[in-house]
């Protein structure tokens, strides 16, 4: 049994701690044991200066973070008692890095990368069969998954985990693999593959149709109610400019925040909703929702295959981006 226990600091520097413990054996012999410390500030304390010094807000760093804003501010009033000096200077609506912090700021940004990196090292090899995907959910729920039996089929050994995303996340600071983003294909440091072009038209109910009777012309459409996404709020004005309309503004409306709750809205006959025809394909097939009238909105956006630049790809991420781009080609070949 060790007594006599007597620990002392011997070295106190800012990289490393370390601490001698005197200690006598049973037999009262006397034996040193020196154990080094790495002085280092919490992990989380440093995500959250990071994300807040790049983004300038300790709201917008809270979002990326899945934390509360006044979990930030913890963690960055952690770091800086830890260091004792003042890492940002509150201006007005936002927060700017003092000049130690804009020096710490590099070489946080430097360190953390390099974890990041040796993490995605360690845990990619060229056999790893699962995918961790994001997917923007209207393509998700109306295309990807009514297709993942193709997928399966094909590629038995591949597992796909699947997560909806409403925002487009940055791949950079997520543990996904890969994602489907819908834009204009244009992100820096990220490869995008187009998948397929979005035009979007009015679909309603048939049963609103026979009740109200058909629509004459796109001045008709102000006789309904106009069914959006609210983060899609500009195409009905867009689509009711194209198609000459001046003055819409005895427009009913209803709003819903996503696309999936919006078409079924439309499917219960509550309105006219704009959809994308293809992701809407099975609702049309089977008579659940028809277009009413001939106009459309170019959206000039696209859904794209995107991962990052320089990110190594598995034999499952070559799989999977081979097969989505056969299958967009083969539909597009046939449209």
């Amino acid at each position: 049994m060790l007594i006599n226990v007597k620990p002392y600091t011997k070295v106190d520097n800012h990289k490393r701690q370390t601490i001698v413990f005197h200690l006598n054996d049973e037999f009262n012999s006397p034996i040193e044991i020196e154990m080094t410390i790495r002085r280092l500030p919490p992990l989380n304390a440093l995500r959250s200066f990071e994300a807040a010094a790049r983004l300038g807000s300790f709201n917008k760093a809270a979002e990326e973070l899945f934390v509360t804003p006044s979990a930030v501010s913890h963690q960055i009033k952690t770091l800086e008692e830890f260091l004792g000096v003042e890492l940002f200077q509150r201006v007005k609506r936002r927060v700017e890095l003092t000049a130690p912090g804009e020096s710490y700021l590099r070489s946080i940004q430097t360190a953390l990368d390099d974890i990041d990196d040796a993490t995605r090292k360690l845990q990619i090899t060229p056999n790893t069969a699962a995918i961790n995907l994001s997917v923007a959910p209207a393509f998700l729920t109306r295309w990807l998954v009514p297709h993942m039996t193709r997928f399966q089929l094909k590629h038995p050994d591949v597992e796909l985990r699947l997560t909806a995303s409403l925002s487009q996340i940055d791949l950079r600071y997520s543990d996904m693999d890969m994602a489907i983003f819908f834009g204009e294909g244009k992100w820096p440091g990220i490869t995008s593959h187009h998948l397929r072009e979005v035009s979007i038209v009015p679909l309603c109910s048939p049963t609103l149709l026979e009740q109200t009777g058909t629509l004459s012309s796109p001045e008709d459409l102000l006789n309904y109610t106009l069914i959006g996404v609210s983060k899609r709020d500009h195409e009905w004005p867009d689509l009711l400019k194209k198609a000459g309309i001046k003055d819409a503004s005895r427009r009913k409306s209803m709003t819903f925040s996503s696309t999936s709750l919006a078409l079924g809205a439309a499917m219960e006959g509550l309105g006219i909703v704009l959809g994308d025809k293809h992701l809407a394909e099975r609702e049309l097939k089977y008579g659940q929702l028809v277009q009413p009238i001939d106009v459309n909105l170019e959206t000039n956006k696209a859904f794209y295959l995107a991962y990052e630049a320089d990110r190594p790809l598995t034999s499952s991420m070559q799989s999977f981006r081979d097969w989505i781009l056969d299958e967009m080609n083969a539909e597009t070949g046939s449209a």
